[in-house]
């Protein structure tokens, strides 16, 4: 038995599989190491039925999905004749054993002679077969996006070369097992898989090959650019009489990206509801022109424009729901018509029990034929009725519609329910992409995909596929792309991962904690990075809005909030989006000392001063950091602290301390406006400053005690104790 091995490898790879199809052996050649699963009884393929077709079979067997596993296999050149247990057919996989990675895909199926008697149908009856069912023994690294297994001395990826190819992992106690699997619905015999096995070191030089070699979007290549550890400027309100203004703020804050919502440059109403019409707002009267200059001016700054969209989405305003329904418009759940619907009928009869249909009263909504029509309840006995139907919702025409006729429960978009998701298996979405690329081409170099995680089912598929279908037609190729939700595929092009939303002031540095920065290390694991974004920039007194919930600030955005945030993403090399609106900049008591922070962490970020030891120190998430710029005019990275009972506990009063040259030092400001501060101390105790090496300004004293401003961002040096200082600052108080 052991001669009837088949092995497959390359310069990297020795893959060794049983006569009985399981998996022997899986070697890393540089080091002779093992990877496969100790013992493992898995076969390297499989299909699945919906139920058995043949007649014993399904005679002998429960009618159900089942899978039946591989448990034959032999070589012939590049190709492995497959054969499966019960199943009466065999699988032909073609392979390619390339220097650095291995490709399987099927060629054909080779069902026996009278396997399935005459039966009138495609043959075989598969739905899926994986390509690639391997185990992998456990490390200490498993990348979820890449679905990558892997340490410092090994690496097993089994990847995509479609999106319609399904990859993914079970998890297992002492293996994880990898694969790559095609279905009859997407197409059994079009899309692939690869294997990489190799040293992590050289596995994006292995993936950009591949990457090359399939036609793929070049994700190896945008990671490699700096552009991807930028940080982003975001605007929905800049037009071509403020462009310079928006300029202006955004090099003050450092940003040399600046990413453009399409509801500043299409007419909108309300929120999502005309989203992909895109039609100029009357910002810009001669549209495309005007769009066309005002990029070139942002790009001739030095700031590369990109454009935020939703993709999935169709706004309920648009000519693709009013006042004829499209047809391609998703639909969750179908229902056909038991009776003829008349214009003046509130009650729906059909064939399929409604159970479980949509109940939340904002998406209550059929679509039948060109006509939308919103439902009060539904029966679940028969006759099956959809009651206190309301004829014409959206403002759709209402008409008359056939016994037999089949429409369904639309899905409507859960963020505001204004938005209708495309059904990604039609044209749909290449319509809509035509239109996103002809605002592309205007002068954009990146994007961001929101709303993706609103695609239609297979999510797995159609998340990086709705995405894939307007990056084609994206000209010139996007320095890097970013979006809402990710699958396999999109890593290719999906080069900054995910953003997060926005979180309060009062809230920030904890939520920074608990989601970005937590995901951050996952995010290395897949040889990439996620944007700690995204950053609502707002004043004292704002509503600003916390995951879903919308509450006023006290304090509003301060310059230590996106220093913690910035400095914690720059330990992983990730970077951040900050949303910006100029009267908020402009009206901010505190925007200039906020926009320098930025700008001096956007610096170091590209000037090499942030080495490994120094980025480790940054990832300790109970301790804060401040950049400073020192008497040399160097930047200098010093650990602070943040005394949160200065005057009381008051939270308009920021102040740090921290120590530099075995001296006390400290940086502090209110958060609104121009008082000072008095604290029990001589004025000789201290020594206050605007910048540190700048003149020390004069300190007042009152009857006995140090008057200082407090109406920017200032340093001071003093000769006290920590603990004296902190007494002083507790029992100091604002004026």
């Amino acid at each position: 038995m052991e001669s009837r091995n088949v092995i497959i490898e390359n310069d990297r790879l020795r893959l060794t599989i049983g006569a009985d199809c399981v998996v022997r052996s899986l070697v890393l050649k540089s080091t002779g190491e093992e990877l496969a699963a100790p013992d493992g009884e898995i076969p390297f393929f499989s299909v699945t039925q919906e139920r058995p077709f043949n007649n014993e079979i399904k005679l002998s067997h429960p009618c159900k999905q089942t899978t039946f596993q591989a448990n034959r296999i032999e070589r012939t050149g590049n190709e492995l004749t497959v054969g499966f247990e019960l199943a009466p057919y065999t699988a032909t996989i073609e392979i390619r054993e390339a220097p650095d990675y291995l490709d399987f895909r099927l060629k054909r199926f080779n069902v026996f002679p009278n396997g399935y008697g005459r039966r009138s149908m495609d043959l075989p009856p598969v739905s899926s077969i994986r390509l690639i069912q391997l185990p992998v023994a456990h490390r200490n690294r498993f990348g979820e996006w890449l679905n990558a297994v892997w340490d410092d001395v090994a690496l097993v990826n089994v990847a995509g070369t479609s999106p319609y190819t399904v990859i993914d992992s079970e998890r297992r106690k002492r293996c994880r097992i990898l694969y790559a699997e095609v279905s009859r619905e997407s197409g059994l015999y079009t899309h692939g898989a690869s294997l990489i096995v190799c040293a992590p070191d050289d596995f994006l030089d292995i993936m950009d090959r591949l990457e090359h070699d399939h036609a793929l979007p070049y994700g190896v290549e945008s990671r490699r650019s700096g552009a991807i550890n930028r940080s982003v400027y975001w605007t929905d309100e800049i037009f071509p009489e403020n462009a310079e203004r928006h300029i202006e703020a955004a090099k003050r804050g450092g940003f040399s990206m600046m990413l453009l919502y399409y509801q500043g440059i299409f007419r909108q109403h309300h929120s999502y509801d005309t989203c992909s019409e895109y039609e100029f707002n009357e910002h810009f009267p001669r549209g495309f022109d005007d769009l066309r200059e005002m990029l070139a001016k942002i790009r001739a700054a030095g700031i590369s424009p990109g454009l935020h969209i939703l993709q999935t989405h169709v706004g309920i305003r648009t000519h693709y729901v009013t006042p004829k329904l499209d047809h391609r418009l998703n639909k969750t759940r179908l229902f056909t018509l038991a009776k003829p619907l008349g214009t003046d009928d509130d009650t729906i009869f059909v064939e399929e029990n409604p159970v479980g249909a949509m109940m939340h009263p904002d998406c209550r909504v059929l679509g039948f034929g060109t006509e939308a029509i919103s439902y009060e309840s539904y029966t679940t006995e028969v006759p099956f009725r959809f009651l206190g139907c309301k004829r014409g919702a959206f403002d759709t025409e209402v008409v008359t519609h056939p016994q037999g006729e089949i429409g369904g429960t639309l899905d409507i978009s859960e963020y505001g329910h204004v938005s209708i998701y495309v059904d990604q298996s039609t044209s749909l979405q290449d319509e809509i992409a035509d239109e996103i690329a002809k605002v592309y081409r205007c002068g954009f170099e990146f994007c961001y995909f929101d709303g993706s995680e609103g695609a239609s089912a297979p999510y797995g598929i159609h998340v990086s596929n709705s995405q894939y279908r307007v990056f084609q037609k994206l000209d010139p190729v996007p320095l890097f792309t970013e979006g809402a939700a990710k699958t396999h595929f999109d890593w290719h092009f999906l080069t900054g991962g995910n953003a997060f939303d926005m979180f309060a002031p009062e809230e920030f540095k904890e939520k920074i904690l608990e989601f970005p920065f937590e995901e951050a290390p996952r995010m290395r694991n897949d040889f990439t990075r996620l944007n700690f974004g995204w950053w609502e920039f707002s004043a004292p007194g704002d509503t600003v809005r916390s995951s879903t919930i919308y509450r006023p600030s006290e304090i509003g955005t301060q310059a230590d909030m996106f220093e913690f945030g910035t400095s914690k993403a720059a330990s992983y090399d990730c970077p951040a989006t900050v949303r910006c609106r100029l009267k908020t900049l402009e009206s901010h008591p505190r925007f200039e000392d906020i926009f320098e922070t930025m700008r001096r962490w956007e610096d170091v970020r590209q000037n090499g001063f942030l080495p490994d030891e120094r980025k480790e120190a940054l990832r300790d998430p109970d301790a804060e950091f401040t950049l400073l710029i020192n008497e040399t005019g160097e930047y200098e990275l010093v650990r602070c602290t943040h005394i949160k009972t200065a005057a009381g506990g008051n939270p308009l009063l920021r102040f740090f301390l921290f120590e530099r040259n075995g001296e006390l030092w400290g940086s502090y400001w209110h958060c609104t406006g121009g008082c000072s501060l008095r604290l029990p101390l001589h004025a000789s105790d201290l020594s206050v400053m605007n910048e540190i090496g700048s003149e020390p300004l004069p300190v007042e004293e009152v009857c006995g005690e140090a008057v200082i401003p407090a109406d920017r961002r200032r340093y001071f040096r003093t000769r006290l104790t920590r603990k004296e200082m902190i007494d002083a600052l507790e029992n100091g108080r604002l004026c």
